[in-house]
């Protein structure tokens, strides 16, 4: 038990705590983003996708048992890995306490030096996300079993959409800083895979990035209506 507590209180410990989560989150990303591209397929499609994750594990389950179980899943691994980040962080400074004038890009990337503001980004739009589509308490025409007609009805507003595609190039700001970091941390930087180290990543997070932000711009269409 002392093992395990000294190990969650170490930097390698923290590392892990970090990575660990950021695998959960990152596979939520990606599960999401295929089940949100089920709206191109209509409401019909969209619906009974939604309703399906709320009757996932039927009969043994309640209605939405298993769904709320996985969101509590995700908000301690976003919380774990919020904590994660920052303990790492912190014990960098403190390694480093004579900032640098200048980073150089072999030890840095855009995306690592906006970590700090792109995950208050995120945080923000999903706390907004939910009280929009889950809650309905800010969506102007919310109706309770009818997801696609909320999510068309949230995206038909250009400040939202924005707002949207800002957290999404977060998002995706995030995936590429977490796999590079990951490549890095398996020693993966080295020939022949040095290689990929940058372009696997980068593709990644613009897949990713373009599936999301493809949904508020076909509404906004009239693509998706």
């Amino acid at each position: 038990m002392r093992r395990r507590v000294s190990l969650a209180r170490s930097l390698i410990g923290k590392k892990i705590i970090m990575a660990l989560t950021g695998l959960v989150l990152f596979l939520f990303v990606v599960g999401h983003l295929l089940g949100n591209l089920k709206v191109f397929e209509g409401p019909q499609k969209f619906n009974a996708y939604a309703e399906g994750l709320r009757t996932v594990g039927a009969p043994f389950f309640a209605r939405g048992q298993l769904l709320w179980t996985a969101r509590v899943v995700l908000l301690a691994s976003v919380v774990a890995h919020l904590w994660a980040a920052l303990a790492v962080t912190r014990a960098s400074w403190q390694a480093r306490p004579v900032g640098y004038r200048r980073l150089e890009t072999s030890e840095t990337t855009y995306a690592a030096r906006t970590m700090r503001w792109g995950g208050v980004i995120i945080l923000c739009y999903v706390v907004y996300h939910l009280l929009d589509l889950t809650f309905g308490s800010v969506n102007p025409s919310f109706l309770p079993g009818d997801p696609y007609h909320n999510l068309v009805v949230s995206l038909s507003r250009a400040p939202v959409s924005a707002a949207y595609g800002v957290a999404v190039i977060a998002v995706a700001l995030h995936v590429y800083h977490g796999i590079w970091s990951a490549v890095q941390t398996l020693g993966l930087n080295r020939p022949p895979t040095s290689r990929w180290r940058r372009g696997a990543p980068a593709a990644v997070a613009v897949l990713i990035a373009g599936g999301y932000i493809a949904i508020p711009l076909a509404v906004l269409a009239g693509v998706v209506r």
